[in-house]
């Protein structure tokens, strides 16, 4: 199989990588491509869209003809050597593990109420603002995170990388990583970072309801609600102001029974979100609930990974 089918079996193999060795603490590929943005940054910044487009053109074409050529490379040695690289180039992409490691630390925090750790903790799991926000408002963003993440950090690598190997799930963590950066609408990044935010939006649309499929799907193995699941993503994604995070994050809490949205304070600005979902404020146990079923979704999304794969090892 791993000489044979190279990108089933690489997608599994980094998928296993994952589970097992969850993200390296020192010299990740993602943190060092960061560091290389940041520098270029300084260099290509203008306070207009142009300017983000031509950085965001020059590091993901970049990153996309280095996976290309180690594709290549790895194909011209064999089989094994194939697998290998898109097993490695997925390992590096995904961070399922780590999502679902924090996520249960911020549960624990919450259940001893240590909200002052939690604070601490939760800039780990998202962008907002933690300074003003209590026990309810601490366990409601980290299980939207867990939610968004879900789709961004597992399920779309994972498929990225079955549809094209190392080359495109390398230029899907570039496009993902440079919108978590300058994606956002603080006053330095509205123009700048236009065109990373919608690169982004393209690169996790079909990705994101793949997710809530497999949320509907998986609900009743932790006691969710598949047809909650599936109400709230038909009711409620639309309102959202994201065209993917609401789809995942209404999907979840329609499986959990809990009420997502509402006010969310970045550094940068205070949003109204719409209300996601019928239930209760999330709590502590709910946030436990939620990693384990992004857990069973992240192998659900691995084995469908490995089923698409398959078919591109046929061609």
């Amino acid at each position: 199989m791993f000489a044979r089918q190279p990108v089933s079996a690489g997608v599994l193999v980094g998928y296993a990588a994952d589970l097992a060795l969850a993200d390296p603490r020192r010299g990740h590929p993602v943190a060092a491509f960061g560091r290389v943005a940041a520098g270029l940054e300084r260099v290509t910044y203008r306070d207009g869209r142009a300017a983000g487009a031509l950085h965001v053109a020059a590091l993901a074409g970049a990153v996309t003809l280095l996976g290309a050529a180690a594709q290549r490379a790895a194909e011209r040695r064999g089989g094994l050597w194939a697998t290998a690289a898109t097993a490695g180039a997925t390992w590096a992409c995904l961070g399922g593990t780590s999502l679902a490691r924090t996520g249960l630390d911020m549960a624990e925090l919450l259940e001893r109420g240590d909200v002052e750790g939690a604070r601490r903790l939760l800039p780990s799991l998202c962008g907002r603002d933690p300074a003003r926000l209590d026990a309810a408002g601490l366990a409601r963003a980290a299980l939207e995170s867990v939610a968004e993440n879900t789709s961004d950090a597992e399920v779309a690598p994972l498929l990225w990388a079955a549809a094209g190997g190392a080359p495109a799930v390398l230029a899907y963590r570039c496009v993902n990583t440079l919108d978590a950066m300058i994606g956002h609408r603080s006053p330095r990044y509205l123009r700048f970072g236009w065109a990373a935010a919608r690169l982004d939006d393209a690169a996790n649309y079909a990705a994101a309801r793949a997710t809530a499929g497999l949320v509907v799907l998986c609900a009743p193995l932790i006691a969710g609600s598949p047809a909650g699941a599936l109400r709230a993503w038909r009711r409620d994604a639309a309102r959202h102001p994201s065209p993917n995070a609401g789809v995942v994050e209404a999907a979840f809490a329609g499986a959990l029974g809990v009420r997502l949205g509402g006010p969310t304070r970045y550094h940068h600005e205070l949003q109204i979100r719409p209300a996601l979902g019928d239930g209760r404020a999330p709590e502590a146990a709910d946030l436990r609930r939620a990693v384990t079923l992004s857990r069973l979704v992240q192998a659900g999304a691995a084995l469908l990974a490995a089923r698409l794969g398959c078919r591109r090892d046929r061609r």
